[in-house]
């Protein structure tokens, strides 16, 4: 295992991870790494759909602007603009991998959401995501070039600093991840590795990201040396199911793009116009959280209805048939009555700091996706931008490193992980305690909306957990839970340190003690 089999590690098989493994799997040798099942991350989840400019009506213009009102002016421009002009080719190159996308005769069917002047949502009814996974997985298992491995847990980046002869160095050589299976420590290196891991949803009590979404990735380029941005701005999507039995299952931006209305449980009432008055339901995610947010707390209620009941049947199970198949099987029947539906975190907007080249701070290590801050969502996601920023960086990283092969060096010898000093635990209950208190203080302190007396709080809790855990985690084998545990708590720390350095409200960021945007947009950058 100390010499390379590979040469490109990529961790996370969603679409970031498998559109560069497939790339890059022209000339190279491609190892995939995935934390559970290879269709386990966010991209399968995804409903919506992908943003492109499409339509005759439609211009990147459009988009770019769209996207930088969406994002409060924290976006960086040019990063749109690389992205957005980039979206019909990555639909060309899904539409030639066979996503089967909803058509109206010869084009493209397009959809609305949240946010968007126009139609430009590609889509696949309402399973977008799901398609997409199975197209790139397809394809990824027909290239004889590429490797994939289930079950592997990332637990570090193998840095200079695990070389047999030691060096301060920062450069990445891959990975050290813990086989499920076997329980053991895995080296894996290579020349180039492309971080993928997805977000950092499960810090939070409620949310819609996979069980998986725990922050790895962002905690292990943090612990590395990499820098991280804008982790305070933590999208919450307004409307998923409220339900005692299903705890993460998504509404998507689409029934409300399609003509659905928020309501007053109560009373019936359409509230959005007292928020939004010209956008109403079609307002960016955060002001449609808050507002939803806003009515439970004032009025003391569970949830808020979400109703399309007055669209045609047809047309609803046409336009969401997994939806409403999912609803009617917990005796809820969208085409004649309200769902109840409440925020719920979403989106991970921050991330390791990426260049338009997708490289990241430390020398052989690239990132695409949730896990990244590109500048393209700035302080609040445009619904579908998400799917179409995966494909056009794990494009660019991909690019990028074989443009560059011939300046890369061979990995080094590398140390073995160290197991020596460790012994398997009895005492899992300790992981399950810590990662409920987590989610649950994150939730009520760190949420839609901020205090800085709360936030400090958590920060406070946090540094208790941190000591508890590394404890732990230094007497103990590794498994899995404790893995994400000490990810998670790493993730939770950043978007504190970074929520309490903003002194605004801006986008999702929203704090009762700085109510106000300041006039210049700045990122909130932490340097490790």
């Amino acid at each position: 295992m100390n010499n390379a089999q590979y040469d490109v590690i990529v961790i996370g098989s969603g679409a970031a991870g498998l559109t560069a493994a497939l790339e890059l799997a022209e000339s190279k040798r491609v190892l995939v790494l995935a934390k559970g099942t290879l269709t386990g991350g966010s991209t399968a989840w995804a409903q919506g759909g992908i943003a492109a400019v499409l339509d005759a009506g439609d211009t990147f213009e459009n988009h770019v602007r769209d996207t930088m009102v969406a994002g409060a002016g924290l976006n960086d421009r040019e990063t749109v603009e690389f992205v957005i002009e980039r979206a019909p080719a990555s639909i060309d190159r899904l539409c030639e991998l066979g996503v089967p996308f909803n058509r109206d005769a010869d084009s493209l069917h397009l959809t609305r959401e949240g946010g968007h002047s126009h139609r430009r949502i590609v889509h696949v009814d309402d399973a977008t995501g799901w398609a997409v996974q199975e197209a790139l997985l397809k394809a990824a298992e027909a290239s004889p070039n590429i490797t994939m491995l289930a079950g592997r847990t990332c637990i570090d980046f193998i840095t200079d600093r695990h070389r047999e002869k030691f060096s301060a160095a920062g450069r990445v050589w891959g990975v050290y991840a813990l086989n499920e299976e076997t329980g053991r420590v895995e080296r894996h290196i290579a020349k180039a590795t492309i971080l993928a891991a997805g977000g950092a949803g499960r810090v939070y009590q409620f949310s819609t990201a996979p069980r998986g979404a725990t922050g790895d990735g962002i905690a292990m380029a943090w612990r590395a040396g990499a820098r991280v941005s804008n982790m305070e701005m933590m999208q919450f999507h307004p409307t998923c199911l409220y339900n005692l039995e299903v705890k993460n299952f998504l509404i998507t931006e689409a029934v409300r793009g399609e003509g659905g209305h928020l309501l007053h449980p109560e009373t019936g009432r359409r509230f959005m116009a007292d928020y939004d008055t010209e956008r109403m339901e079609l307002a960016p995610r955060d002001v449609v959280a808050r507002a939803i947010d806003d009515q439970i707390k004032r009025f003391g209620l569970d949830f808020v209805h979400l109703d399309i009941s007055h669209q045609p049947a047809e047309f609803v199970t046409e336009h969401f048939p997994t939806i409403h198949e999912k609803l009617s099987g917990l005796g809820i029947d969208m085409t004649k009555e309200p769902i109840p539906v409440v925020p719920a975190q979403h989106y991970t907007c921050g991330g390791v700091v990426v260049d338009l080249y997708a490289r990241t701070d430390l020398p052989g290590l690239w990132a695409a996706g949730e896990c990244t801050e590109s500048g393209l969502h700035g302080a609040n996601r445009l619904a579908s931008n998400s799917l179409l920023e995966c494909f056009v960086f794990g494009e660019a990283a991909a690019s990028d490193i074989i443009t560059m092969w011939d300046e890369l060096d061979e990995p080094p010898a590398i140390l073995p992980w160290d197991e020596s000093r460790v012994t398997d635990s009895d005492e899992e209950v300790v992981i399950k305690q810590n990662w409920t208190e987590i989610r649950r203080f994150m939730w009520n302190y760190v949420g839609i909306v901020r205090t800085t007396k709360r936030m400090e709080r958590a920060r406070n809790r946090i540094a208790l957990l941190k000591q508890e855990v590394e404890d732990y985690y230094g007497s103990f084998r590794v498994t899995t839970d404790l893995i994400e545990l000490r990810n998670l708590l790493q993730a939770a720390e950043l978007i504190v340190d970074s929520a309490l350095s903003r002194s605004e409200s801006r986008g999702l960021h929203y704090t009762l003690d700085y109510p106000e945007t300041d006039e210049t947009p700045r990122d909130t950058v932490l340097v490790p």
